[in-house]
């Protein structure tokens, strides 16, 4: 009956502790998102994202925000295709070859989770210092460069656990059947995890756009759109850090306004990659 008891106790106290972990969550990411968009709202306008700044970007009263949202894209867009490049290969090696070397693949899996919990401004660091070396300037370039390398791991982990779900039956009869590791890499990973790809690359998306440390000492900023790689360019975390600092009410209007977007940009990524997941989990073969 003690036993019982104190069962019970136990379980009452930790599900207390969920639900209170889950409130102070909830409420601060309410709090956030809530006082991002009750300075931000007011200052968007058709002028401010279909405009660049005027006068300069820290001092310059007139202007929108339509250089930090291209160099965002671009920025994001360019180290997500780097990286899925990089990191599907990887992860289909990783899962292909399990049973054989498990060893190294264990080994693989740890070095990525240690390159996860890497803070981003190292990775900002690691690519300036590679950038002194090398003589090279402050440019997209370089900043899709380090952005690739600081998601590289979070594509590759989210692919990794989707893989994993493939049964090694699976894997075992398409041999059996003749299939090379190409044919199975491609038409039943790849086809029958697209689901988990598609996620990774959403995330990995939205981590590349929102991430501010690792480019701050690698893409410059500037008042106009990039042309070319070799341009520096504004990206909207970048925006809020060095406007928000401006004494003038206009330009941290900007400021505001690039953290709304951004906000609205993130929240649209994270609800797309759950509806694409589900969508193609519904046409993919249940294991």
């Amino acid at each position: 009956m003690t036993k019982k008891l104190l069962r019970k106790i136990e379980e009452g106290l930790f599900r207390s502790l969920m639900s209170l972990s889950t409130c102070i969550i909830i409420f601060a990411l309410c709090l956030i998102v809530f006082s991002i968009l009750i300075k931000g709202i007011p200052s968007l306008s058709f002028e401010m994202i279909s405009q660049t700044p005027r006068g300069g970007f820290y001092f310059g009263r007139e202007g929108g925000i339509l250089n930090a949202i291209i160099g965002s894209l671009y920025l994001a867009t360019g180290a997500t295709a780097l990286a899925l490049a990089i990191s599907l290969p990887v992860a289909l090696y990783m899962n292909l070859n399990l049973i054989s070397r498990k060893k190294t693949v264990n080994a693989i899996r740890f070095l990525l989770d240690l390159l996860w919990g890497i803070p981003s401004i190292v990775y900002g660091a690691f690519g300036f210092s590679i950038m002194i070396i090398l003589g090279m300037k402050a440019s997209l370039l370089a900043g899709i460069i380090v952005v690739a390398l600081l998601i590289i791991p979070i594509m590759i982990r989210a692919m990794d656990e989707g893989f994993k779900m493939v049964p090694p039956g699976l894997t075992e009869s398409s041999l059996s059947l003749g299939a090379t590791k190409s044919e199975i890499a491609f038409r039943v990973f790849v086809k029958q995890c697209f689901p988990f790809i598609i996620t990774g690359v959403l995330l990995s998306f939205g981590r590349a756009i929102g991430d501010a440390a690792s480019v701050l000492f690698t893409t410059g900023f500037t008042d106009r759109i990039p042309t070319s790689l070799s341009q520096q360019t504004a990206t909207l975390p970048l925006s809020v850090f060095f406007q928000l600092s401006s004494p003038i009410p206009e330009v941290k209007n900007r400021a505001y306004a690039a953290a709304v977007v951004l906000t609205i940009i993130v929240l649209m990524i994270s609800i797309l990659s759950r509806l694409i997941s589900g969508r193609f989990k519904k046409t993919s073969i249940k294991f």
